[in-house]
C-alpha cells in the first residue's frame, strides 16, 4: 500500500529531505538539476506545503509535489523560472494574488514506480494532482498555478488547469532549457472545478469531503490501495 500525505514544510524537515533527494535524482537523469533544483529556500517558508508519496511497507519515497503560497517575501517558483523571459508573468501572478494564489510545483515520481507492482506513473501523478487541488482549496486560495512539462500538462488539464496564453508563446516557454517546453497553466476555479473533467471533479470532491481515507486507485497497470492523509491543522494556515 502507498500513502499520499500532506504537511507544512517547516514542520517536517526529514520528509522534506527525502522529497528533495528524490527530486534531485530525477532532475539529474534529465540533465537539468542545476537549472531547476538548486533553490531550497522553500524549506524555511511557512507558506509551503508538501505532498509526499511513500511505500508504507518500506518507507521509500516514491514522489511528491509542493503547494507554495504567493507572498511578498516568497515569489512563486514560476516567477523565478520564466519571469525573466516575459515581464507579463509578474503582472499575471500579482493580479491573481489579489484574491490569493499559489503554485502546484516540484512534481516528481520515481522511475521505479512502474516496475514495483504498486501501479503506474499515472497513478502517482494523478493522485498527487488531485491532492494538490484539495490542499489548495483548504488553504482558502482562489487559484492555483502550475508550470507543466508538455507531457504532464494533459494530466493537469484533467484536474482543471488551463493554459494561460497571455504570457510567453501562447503560454509556452523554452524551460528548463531549449529542448524542453514548459506550459504556464492555472486552475482558476478551485470551488466548482468547472474546468476539470467530470471524473476528476468527482474524485477531487470526494477527497475534499474525506481528506483522510483509504481507497483503491485504478491505473493502466492495475489497482493499488492508497492511504490519503490530506488534513492540515487550520491553525497552521497562512502563517507566512
Amino acid at each position: 500500500m502507498i500513502s499520499i500525505k500532506a504537511f507544512r514544510a517547516i514542520d517536517n524537515p526529514s520528509s522534506c529531505e527525502k522529497y528533495i533527494e528524490g527530486h534531485r535524482r530525477l532532475l539529474e537523469s534529465y540533465g537539468v538539476a542545476e537549472i531547476v533544483g538548486s533553490n531550497y529556500d522553500w524549506v524555511q517558508n511557512s507558506g509551503t506545503y508538501v505532498i509526499i508519496v511513500e511505500n508504507m511497507e518500506t518507507g521509500k519515497t516514491l514522489g511528491g509535489t509542493r503547494i507554495q503560497l504567493k507572498s511578498d517575501k516568497f515569489p512563486l517558483p514560476l516567477e523565478d523560472a520564466v519571469g525573466k523571459m516575459d515581464d507579463k508573468v509578474y503582472d499575471l501572478v500579482n493580479e491573481y494574488a489579489k484574491n490569493g494564489t499559489a503554485e502546484f510545483c516540484g512534481l516528481w515520481n520515481s522511475k521505479e514506480v512502474a516496475g514495483m507492482g504498486i501501479g503506474s506513473i499515472f497513478l502517482v501523478r494523478a493522485g498527487v494532482a488531485r491532492a494538490g487541488v484539495v490542499i489548495a482549496k483548504a488553504l482558502n486560495i482562489q487559484s492555483l498555478f502550475a508550470l507543466c512539462a508538455s507531457y504532464t500538462f494533459p494530466i493537469a488539464r484533467k484536474a482543471g488547469f488551463i493554459v494561460e496564453s497571455s504570457v510567453g508563446d501562447k503560454g509556452c516557454f523554452p524551460y528548463p532549457k531549449g529542448k524542453f517546453t514548459a506550459i504556464v497553466a492555472v486552475n482558476k476555479d478551485l470551488e466548482k472545478l468547472s474546468y476539470a473533467t467530470a471524473f476528476e471533479r468527482q474524485e477531487i470532491t470526494d477527497l475534499k469531503n474525506n481528506p483522510v481515507q483509504t481507497r483503491v486507485e485504478k491505473g493502466p497497470r492495475g489497482e493499488t490501495k492508497v492511504f490519503y492523509d490530506l488534513m492540515i491543522n487550520s491553525l497552521e494556515l497562512h502563517k507566512i
